[in-house]
C-alpha cells in the first residue's frame, strides 16, 4: 500500500508564546509578585521624601515667627540730611520699592511667602503717653510703640470705627496722626474709637495720635501679626525683667497708616524702616535642604546682603534664627535616617532574594527541559538570551504597571528615584531567571543527576564567597557597635548590619542542615513505623538549592523581628517617658492650696479608674539651714508603695516609711525614701525639715530610690502625711491608676482650679514631627511587608514540590498507606526546614538586637527633640517579635502540607490507586 506524502505544516509559533501558554500559572505568579515588588520598592523614596518635606514644613511652622521670619532693618536717614530728603525714605512709595528690590535679590530655594511677608516703619524706642486714663498699674505712665505697617486693611477686620487714613502730605511736623489699635489692646489700655494719645516730640510739640477703629486680626497666628505680638497684644511689663518686684507698665502698638511714617521723625521713638521675609512652607523641600542654608547664609551675611545694601542703604541689616530651626530639623534627620536605611536595606533584601528564590524554583522546574536544550546543542547564550525575553515580556509590563500605581498613589514627589527603584526591581526580575539558568547549565551535563542536600558538597568558590560575606558583616557590626547611628554618617554599609547578620546565619544553617538529617535517619530507621524514617528521608533527599528558601525566611525573620523590636522600643520609650513626667494614668494637682474635698471620691467613680493615690507635695520645703529647697512628698504608705510597685519608678514597701516604724508622738522621728542627691547631702542621721506652712518635721533617711511618681525631678524626700501637721498634711495631688479613665469625666470632676494631666495625652504629644511618625510607618511597612515575603517564600518553596509530593502520595497509596500516615509524612517531611527556620529565626533576631543594640539609639524617633536632648533609648528584643513570627511559619508550614495531603486525597487519580485503605 502506498501512503500518500502529505506535506508537513511548519509550527512557526515562537518559543516565547509557547512557553507563556503552556504555563500561564507561572506567568501571572511572576507578573504579580514583580509588580508588587515594583510598587513598594517606588512608594519607599516617595513616601520617605513625603514624610522628609512634611518634617521640615513642620519644624518651620511650629516654631514662633520671629524665629522663622527673615528680618532686614534699615535705620531712618541721619538728622543732618534735609526734611524732606529724611521724610522721603519712610514714604510708603519709597519702603515698597525697597521691599521689591529685597524680593528680587532673594535666591532660591528660600522663597518668601508675599501674603504673610511685611514691611514698613516702626519705632525702636517705646514712648511713655500722659494721659491719666490709661492704666497705671504700679503708677507709671504707659508707653507705646507707633508702627506704620503696610497692608492692615488686607489683614485686619474692622470691629469698630474706620482703618486709619493720613489727610495730605505728612510730614515731621505734623501735628496729628490717625491711628488703629487692636481690640485687646483697646480692652488692656481702656482706649475707644475717638481716644487722643499724645506721644512726645522732638524738639516740637506732642504729637497727637486720635484713634478712629479698633480691629482684629484676620489670621491671629500668621507670620503678619505674630512675628511682632505686640501689634494685637499688650504686654504688662517691668521695669526690671528680672525682679519680681519690680514696677509694672502697659505697653501697647499704635497702628497708624504707611503715609503717616513721616510723623515718627518728630518724635523720640528713633524710627526705622524694617522688611520682614516669611518663608513659604509650601515651597521647602528636604532636598532642598542645601541649598536653602546656602540662600539665608548669602541673604543673612553674605553677598546677597551686599546687594540689597545697594539697592537700599548702606546700613541695612538682616537677622533670623530660621538657620537654627534648619539646623535643629537636620539633628533631627541625621537621627532617623540611619534607622530609616535599616528598614530600606531590610525589606529590600528580602524582596531581592525572594525574587531570587522564585528565579531558582523555575530553572529548579525547568532543569531537565534546559538540560535537555542544552545536550541538543543549544548555546549558553542563546538559552540565557531566551530565557531574558521570556521573563522580561511578563516581567516589564508588570513593572511598569507597579510604578504607575506608586506614582499614582504618592503625589508631589520627585519620580526620578521612583523610576530607578522600580527598573531595578523589574531588571533584577528579568534577568535572575537567565542568570540562574545560565549558572546551572553551563556544563552539559546529566539531567538526572541528584542534587542532595546530604549528598552535594559545598565547592570552593561558595566556601570563599561565604567567608568574605561573614567577614564584611562582621566588619559591619563592629563599626555600628564603636560608631552607632547617632552620628548619621549615612554609611551603607552600617545600615545593612541587620541583615548580614541574618544572611550569614542562613549560609551557616545550610552548612549545619544535613548533620541531624544524618544522624537522625538510622535511629528512624529502627522504629516500627514507616512514616518517620521516610519524612526524615524525603527532608534529607530535598535539593541542594534550598539555601534560597531558607535565606529568604531568615531574612525575612530577621527584618521582622528587628523591625518590630525597634516599633516596640518605641512604643515602650513614649511609655515610660510619659509615665516619668506624669506619675500615673492620670494626674490631678492644685499647686496654689490644697485639692478640693471629697474630690477624691468623685474621681473614684470616675469610669475607668482603679485606684487613686492622695499625695501632699511641698515643691519648697527647706531641710537643715533652709538653703536648698527639697520637695516633700506626703504620702499613705500603703496606697503609694502599691503604685510605685505597679508602675516600677522606685518601689518600696509600705513598712519603709510607715509612721509607726520610727515611733509616734510630737518631735517623732519621721522615716523618709530620697533621692540620691538629698541622701547624699543628709546622710542617716535625722534632719529637719521646715515645711511651706511653717511647720517643721525631723525625717531619717532609710531608703534611697532614684524615682518616685509623685516628683519627676532628682530631688525628693518622701513621708508618712500622718507624721505631717494638718496644713502640710492636706493633699495638694492625686495620682490615678487606671489607663482606660475617662479623661473627660476626670475634668468635669476636677473644675477649674485643679489640672488634669493624662499619661495618653503626654505620650502623644512626643510625636512633634511628621518625620518621626514617619519613621514608625515605614517600620511598620518594612516588618508588613517582611511578614508577606516571609509567607512568599515559604509557599514558593512548598508549592515547588506539590506535585512530586502528590505522586508520592499516589504510589504510596497502591502500596497501603493510609490518608493519616500521608498528611503525617507531608507534614513531618516540611517541618524540618520550617523549625530550623523558625529557630535561627529566633537566635538570629535576638543576635542581631544584641550585637547593634549600643549602635542602635532610637531617642531622636521616640521623643521630641526637647526631651531626647537629655535621654538615650537603645534597642532591646521585643519576645513578640522574635516568637510571633517563628510560630506562623511553622504553623503555615503545618497548615499548608496537611492541605497538600488533603488535596492529594481528593483527587481521582488516587482513588483509582489506593489499595489497602482500611476506613
Amino acid at each position: 500500500m502506498v501512503i500518500p506524502f502529505r506535506r508537513a505544516e511548519r509550527a512557526d509559533a515562537p518559543w516565547i508564546r509557547t512557553r507563556l501558554r503552556s504555563a500561564p500559572a507561572a506567568a501571572l505568579a511572576l507578573a504579580l509578585l514583580v509588580a508588587v515588588t515594583a510598587c513598594l520598592a517606588a512608594a519607599f523614596p516617595r513616601a520617605l521624601e513625603r514624610y522628609e518635606d512634611a518634617g521640615l514644613r513642620h519644624s518651620v511652622e511650629q516654631v514662633p515667627h520671629f524665629r522663622s521670619v527673615v528680618t532686614l532693618t534699615a535705620p531712618a536717614p541721619l538728622p543732618n540730611l534735609p526734611p524732606e530728603q529724611r521724610e522721603q525714605a519712610l514714604r510708603p512709595a519709597t519702603v515698597k520699592r525697597d521691599y521689591d528690590s529685597i524680593l528680587g535679590t532673594v535666591r532660591r530655594p528660600f522663597v518668601p511667602d508675599p501674603g504673610q511677608s511685611s514691611y514698613g516703619v516702626v519705632t525702636s524706642v517705646n514712648q511713655a503717653v500722659p494721659e491719666p486714663w490709661v492704666p497705671r498699674p504700679s503708677g507709671l505712665p504707659a508707653r507705646v510703640a507707633l508702627v506704620a505697617q503696610a497692608g492692615l486693611a488686607d489683614h485686619a477686620r474692622l470691629r469698630e470705627g474706620r482703618l486709619p487714613r493720613a489727610s495730605g502730605t505728612v510730614t515731621t511736623t505734623t501735628p496729628e496722626v490717625e491711628a488703629a489699635v487692636s481690640a485687646e489692646t483697646a480692652k488692656s489700655l481702656h482706649i475707644t474709637v475717638g481716644s487722643v494719645l499724645h506721644v512726645p516730640g522732638a524738639g516740637r510739640d506732642a504729637l497727637a495720635v486720635r484713634i478712629t477703629g479698633l480691629v482684629e486680626p484676620r489670621d491671629r497666628e500668621g507670620a503678619y501679626w505674630a512675628t511682632d505680638t505686640l501689634m494685637r497684644t499688650p504686654v504688662l511689663m517691668r521695669v526690671a525683667p528680672v525682679d519680681p518686684e519690680s514696677p509694672r507698665y502697659w505697653l501697647g502698638a499704635l497702628l497708624l497708616p504707611p503715609e503717616a511714617a513721616p510723623a515718627l521723625l518728630g518724635t523720640e521713638g528713633r524710627p526705622y524702616r524694617y522688611w520682614r521675609l516669611a518663608p513659604d512652607p509650601d515651597t521647602l523641600r528636604h532636598r532642598d535642604l542645601a541649598a536653602l542654608k546656602s540662600a539665608l547664609a548669602a541673604l543673612v551675611a553674605g553677598p546677597d546682603l551686599q546687594r540689597i545694601r545697594t539697592a537700599t542703604d548702606p546700613l541695612t541689616d538682616a537677622d533670623t534664627r530660621l538657620d537654627d530651626v534648619l539646623d535643629s530639623y537636620s539633628g533631627l534627620h541625621a537621627g532617623v535616617s540611619p534607622l530609616i536605611a535599616v528598614a530600606a536595606f531590610g525589606s529590600g533584601t528580602v524582596a531581592v532574594v525572594v525574587l531570587a528564590l522564585a528565579a531558582g524554583l523555575a530553572a529548579d522546574r525547568r532543569r531537565t527541559e534546559l538540560a535537555l536544550l542544552r545536550a541538543r546543542g543549544a548555546s549558553l547564550a542563546g538559552l540565557a538570551a531566551r530565557l531574558l525575553a521570556e521573563t522580561a515580556v511578563v516581567a516589564v509590563p508588570a513593572g511598569a504597571l507597579g510604578l504607575a500605581v506608586a506614582l499614582w498613589a504618592l503625589p508631589g514627589a520627585q519620580a526620578l528615584p521612583a523610576v530607578l527603584a522600580a527598573l531595578a526591581v523589574t531588571v533584577f526580575a528579568s534577568a535572575a531567571l537567565p542568570l540562574r539558568g545560565a549558572a546551572a547549565h553551563r556544563l552539559v551535563r546529566v539531567p538526572a543527576l541528584r542534587q542532595d542536600v546530604t549528598s552535594v558538597r559545598p565547592s570552593r568558590r561558595r566556601t570563599v564567597a561565604e567567608l568574605t560575606l561573614v567577614a564584611v558583616a562582621a566588619g559591619a557590626v563592629v563599626t555600628l557597635r564603636r560608631q552607632g547611628t547617632s552620628g548619621g554618617s549615612g554609611d551603607q554599609l552600617i545600615s545593612a548590619a541587620p541583615v548580614l547578620v541574618g544572611v550569614i546565619a542562613a549560609l551557616l544553617l545550610v552548612r549545619l542542615y544535613p548533620l541531624p538529617l544524618r544522624g537522625l535517619a538510622g535511629p528512624a530507621g529502627r522504629l516500627r513505623g514507616v512514616v518517620s524514617h521516610l519524612a526524615l528521608a524525603r527532608a534529607g533527599r530535598g535539593s541542594a538549592s534550598a539555601v534560597l528558601p531558607l535565606l529568604a525566611l531568615l531574612t525575612a525573620l530577621t527584618t521582622a523581628s528587628f523591625g518590630g523590636s525597634v516599633l516596640a522600643g518605641i512604643g515602650e520609650t513614649r511609655d515610660h517617658s510619659a509615665l516619668l513626667a506624669v506619675g500615673a494614668d492620670a494626674r490631678l494637682e492644685s499647686t496654689a492650696v490644697p485639692l478640693p474635698t471629697g474630690l477624691a471620691d468623685r474621681v473614684r467613680r470616675v469610669s475607668g479608674v482603679r485606684d487613686v493615690a492622695a499625695v501632699s507635695i511641698a515643691y519648697r520645703a527647706k531641710p537643715d539651714d533652709g538653703r536648698r529647697s527639697v520637695p516633700v512628698v506626703g504620702v499613705d504608705p500603703a496606697g503609694y508603695a502599691e503604685l510605685t510597685r505597679r508602675t516600677g519608678l522606685g518601689s518600696f514597701s509600705e513598712g519603709a516609711v510607715k509612721k509607726g516604724r520610727a515611733g509616734s508622738g510630737t518631735g517623732a522621728v519621721l522615716p523618709a525614701v530620697a533621692s540620691p542627691s538629698v541622701a547624699d547631702a543628709h546622710g542617716s542621721s535625722p534632719f529637719p525639715v521646715t515645711m511651706e506652712d511653717g511647720s517643721t518635721v525631723t525625717v531619717r533617711i532609710v531608703l534611697v530610690r532614684d524615682i518616685t511618681p509623685a516628683v519627676p525631678g532628682a530631688d525628693f524626700l518622701v513621708v508618712d502625711r500622718a507624721g505631717l501637721g494638718a496644713t502640710a498634711a492636706k493633699p495638694t495631688t492625686l495620682l490615678v491608676t487606671g489607663p482606660e479613665a475617662d479623661g473627660r469625666a476626670l475634668r468635669e470632676a476636677a473644675a477649674d482650679a485643679v489640672s488634669v494631666r493624662l499619661r495618653a495625652d503626654e505620650r502623644a504629644r512626643y510625636v512633634d514631627s511628621p518625620l518621626q511618625s514617619g519613621v514608625e510607618h515605614l517600620y511598620t511597612a518594612a516588618v508588613a511587608a517582611g511578614a508577606g515575603y516571609a509567607v512568599l517564600a515559604l509557599l514558593l518553596s512548598l508549592l515547588r514540590a506539590a506535585p512530586e509530593r502528590v505522586a508520592l502520595l499516589a504510589r504510596l497509596r497502591t502500596m497501603g498507606l493510609t490518608r493519616a500516615q500521608g498528611r503525617r509524612l507531608l507534614v513531618l517531611e516540611s517541618l524540618p526546614q520550617a523549625v530550623l527556620a523558625a529557630a535561627g529565626g529566633v537566635l538570629t533576631g535576638w543576635c542581631a538586637i544584641r550585637l547593634l543594640a549600643p549602635g542602635m539609639d532610637l531617642t531622636a524617633v521616640a521623643l521630641p527633640s526637647s526631651v531626647a536632648a537629655t535621654k538615650q533609648t537603645l534597642l532591646s528584643p521585643d519576645p513578640w517579635s522574635l516568637t510571633v513570627p517563628t510560630l506562623a511559619v511553622v504553623a503555615m508550614t503545618v497548615g499548608i502540607a496537611a492541605v497538600q495531603a488533603w488535596w492529594a486525597g481528593r483527587r481521582g487519580a488516587v482513588r483509582e490507586l489506593r489499595a489497602g485503605d482500611d476506613r
